[in-house]
């Protein structure tokens, strides 16, 4: 690639320790490693009771609006949530309405969620990609849902999720590497094949 870019993570997890964050920190990192980049993992927990201070995003600290600037200035976002009520978390929500309307069009998106049992998988289809369809975004196909199984002392310890995160990364780079960076997708076309397309 002909930049480094930047891969960041959204935990909407109200609580610390919170397996949605090593879940998206460990997703965001994959994302970086393989297209060359760096991640940086904002956990809103910390941000709870700043980013209910105000109505309006100016009137936010310093520290969430350095938040949400560094989401919308991201390459490829990794969002995750556990399910709460069926749905993602008021927390997860409430970040996301202080974020520009137009600030994510086209922005590739990974979608992870956790939650106590396989019943609740399908909040990664059903509640989180029609919100980043509100911003226009390019919500990636594979999202990645992880039950409280597959964790163990606050670590992921399935093999079979390290293997859907793997899955997920390796079919959908082809995408961010030509979306990230266009030229390279030109760089690999040997445009003298007439099978080259």
């Amino acid at each position: 690639m002909a930049r480094t870019p930047h891969v960041v993570g959204v935990s909407g997890s109200p609580t610390a320790p919170s397996r949605t964050t090593v879940l998206v920190d460990e997703v965001a990192r994959s994302f970086a490693e393989a297209t060359g980049g760096t991640s940086t993992t904002i956990e809103l927990a910390p941000l709870l009771a700043e980013l209910g201070a105000a109505p309006f995003r100016s009137g936010l600290s310093p520290r969430v609006q350095q938040a949400l600037e560094t989401v919308e200035a991201a390459d490829v976002i990794v969002v995750g949530s556990p399910a709460y009520r069926a749905t993602y978390t008021g927390l997860f929500k409430l970040f996301f309405d202080h974020i520009g309307q137009y600030a994510l069009v086209d922005k590739p998106i990974v979608l992870t969620a956790t939650g106590g049992s396989d019943r609740h998988a399908l909040l990664v289809e059903h509640q989180m990609r029609p919100l980043f369809g509100f911003f226009q975004s390019l919500t990636l196909p594979l999202g990645i849902y992880a039950s409280e199984s597959d964790f163990r002392d606050y670590a992921i310890s399935s093999d079979d999720l390290r293997e859907r995160i793997n899955t997920t990364v390796s079919r959908t780079l082809p995408l961010l590497r030509s979306h990230i960076d266009p030229e390279s997708l030109y760089a690999t076309v040997d445009f003298a094949r007439p099978d080259a397309f």
